[in-house]
């Protein structure tokens, strides 16, 4: 059976490496880790799937909830033979690697948070959420892109990774990004599962990052039993993008530790 999700799969030469399986955030595909997917499938497999309702993978519109992500991937992992992994999300992303861990943690070995925060919404977030997902079907994702983009990425960052952030916003099908949105919105609170993670975790933060500033990223680290938090200076809400470098050099520490 062909799988439901379209995804990058790359890599593998070495059997003994863990896959690294890579969750991108709202409203972007799975290019958002195209650095990642450079660096990291020379020596293991990296798996990067398109979330429902985003790059090539089909739109279903409505409301989707993180536990209907996490089956996804779930079933995704299941067609292309992945037992164990590691897992990253960022963002959304990170919080969909939460649900991943509530629903099948004997299959993750290690947990990557990026630039993410565990709380459930708000009523106020639930209503702003709720009211975007009203204007992006109503006006599309153009005039959305235009506002955030530098809040997604830092106004200093490189022009081009910019251009990139900005193209991933614009083609973002609306039904899709307003069903993640009404999803989201929904929520369930992720902040006792974390004090009880018993894989290695990595937390990553843009030290410019607005929408999930460091303060969330410590709260975070606080509640992993076995955490590494880290800070990448000169970046905002993508770091794996603004300062691509620097974020691998710390995920290929933390995978080395992994699987010493």
């Amino acid at each position: 059976m062909a799988p439901f999700l379209a995804y990058e799969d790359q890599g593998g030469a070495d059997p003994t490496a863990l896959p690294l399986v890579l969750i991108h955030g709202h409203p972007f595909d799975h290019t958002m880790w195209a650095p990642q997917i450079a660096a990291f499938s020379a020596a293991r497999r990296v798996i990067a799937p398109d979330l429902r309702g985003y790059g090539a993978s089909p739109v279903i519109p409505g409301l989707t909830p993180l536990s209907t992500f996490a089956e996804d991937i779930a079933a995704l992992l299941d067609e292309l033979g992945v037992a164990e992994f590691v897992l990253a999300g960022l963002s959304m992303g990170g919080q969909i690697a939460m649900e991943c861990y509530r629903q099948f943690p004997e299959r993750i070995r290690g947990l990557v948070l990026a630039d993410t925060f565990p709380a459930a919404e708000t009523p106020e977030g639930k209503k702003t959420r709720n009211d975007m997902a009203d204007r992006l079907l109503r006006e599309g994702m153009r005039g959305y892109a235009d506002e955030v983009l530098h809040k997604m990425v830092a106004p200093y960052a490189d022009a081009r990774v910019a251009g990139h952030v900005q193209r991933m916003m614009t083609s973002t099908p609306p039904e899709g990004a307003a069903a993640a949105l009404r999803g989201r919105a929904e929520r369930p609170d992720y902040r006792e599962l974390l004090t009880q993670v018993t894989v290695p975790a990595l937390v990553v933060v843009g030290a410019d990052d607005e929408y999930t500033p460091v303060s969330d990223a410590q709260a975070m680290h606080a509640a992993l039993p076995d955490s590494t938090l880290h800070v990448i200076d000169s970046a905002a809400h993508m770091p794996n993008l603004e300062r691509a470098a620097e974020f691998n050099e710390v995920l290929a520490a933390f995978l080395a530790r992994i699987e010493n």
